[in-house]
């Protein structure tokens, strides 16, 4: 394996040797990571081998920094097109599912997870922002590397917490990988993270990727309103979902695993979206709250939904305690997908970084 890794180092993606799987070295070249910031807007664009891979939005407009869409190796969409950039016949429930996120349903009492422009002017009270202070790192590379630092507040401006971020991007000519470390530190005396069943890593997956269903499906948040969504009756959505415990499809909802993949086939290929747990993380390995209709999240602090009660996890800051979060996102197009066997090689490849 010297030899190996020596004669050929220039010719294995950066991203693959994170991910401690190795792929075909001759074809799996590095692709330069370039980082543009629109002048006079608030958005930074990802370029991988010289195509978007996605957009960092962090207007307070937003409500919350999203990247947001995400775009496969060869430019395939990902994620839901819905609010900014629909799509004929994907699903316009939740409209604050945009992109990939990271926030909570419960800090306090305030609402981050739920807050879009659906909520009206009386109600917005009940909900918190997440507001971009700085981009504190811009980096192009074999691995970019993108950091920010934000806050929590309320509708008042008063800060709870405040959060610095750090993205690494890489890829390949058929993958991409996003590592991200977030840190939340305490302002106010006590910020409680009261167990929820919204939270906290969530993506929104292209309608491609959704299980499909013949059933309308109707959910309910912590105030007791409710969401339809729609059946897909449309024969779009293909998607699936397994874990590293073997829970498949539906089932995967409100079980723990080190990481879950959601697949599906868009177009010629087969796309796969991989989320990884690190073992520093609070209350590992994560609860997945992965929904068949495409939302895609892994929330930790939501035991005692996902459990009927029979246990809970509550979080609490004092007044300079910090938390800190780190999740890898694969993003793989090609003929077919990662075993699970390779993806428990590369969650333990994470649990080293």
């Amino acid at each position: 394996m010297r030899n190996l890794f020596s004669n050929k180092a220039m010719n294995i993606s950066m991203a693959l040797l994170l991910s401690g799987f190795i792929i075909s070295a001759s074809a799996q070249k590095a692709e330069p990571v370039k980082l543009i910031t629109a002048k006079g807007m608030d958005k930074i664009d990802v370029m991988i081998g010289g195509k978007l891979f996605t957009t960092l939005l962090f207007n307070d407009s937003m409500y919350k920094p999203v990247l947001y869409p995400i775009y496969s190796s060869t430019g395939t969409m990902v994620t839901r097109g819905y609010p900014m950039y629909p799509k004929a016949d994907e699903p316009t429930d939740h409209p604050h599912h945009v992109g990939l996120w990271f926030n909570y349903e419960n800090v306090n009492g305030l609402d981050f997870w739920n807050n879009s422009f659906a909520i009206p002017a009386e109600k917005k009270a009940q909900y918190g922002w997440i507001k971009t202070d700085a981009i504190t790192e811009k980096k192009d590379g074999n691995t970019g590397a993108l950091a920010y630092s934000a806050r929590w507040t309320n509708q008042k401006n008063e800060t709870l917490v405040t959060e610095k971020t750090r993205y690494e991007f890489s890829g390949t000519p058929q993958l991409r990988i996003i590592d991200r470390t977030t840190t939340l530190t305490g302002v106010m005396d006590d910020v409680a993270f009261n167990d929820a069943k919204d939270g906290m890593l969530g993506l929104r997956m292209a309608h491609e990727l959704q299980i499909p269903t013949m059933k309308d499906q109707k959910f309910k948040d912590d105030k007791g309103i409710e969401t339809i969504v729609k059946a897909t009756t449309d024969k779009i959505a293909v998607g699936n979902y397994i874990t590293s415990e073997g829970k498949v499809g539906d089932s995967a909802w409100s079980t723990r695993a080190a990481w879950c993949k959601a697949y599906g086939k868009m177009g010629a290929d087969s796309v796969s979206i991989s989320i990884i747990d690190h073992p520093s993380n609070p209350n590992y390995p994560t609860f997945w709250h992965a929904r068949g209709y495409g939302l895609f999240a892994a929330n930790p602090l939501g035991e005692k939904v996902f459990t009927n009660g029979k246990s809970a996890k509550n979080l609490h800051l004092k007044k300079g305690e910090s938390v800190t979060f780190k999740y890898r996102i694969i993003i793989q197009e090609d003929k077919k997908t990662f075993t699970p066997k390779e993806l428990d090689k590369m969650a333990k490849d994470f649990a080293k970084k």
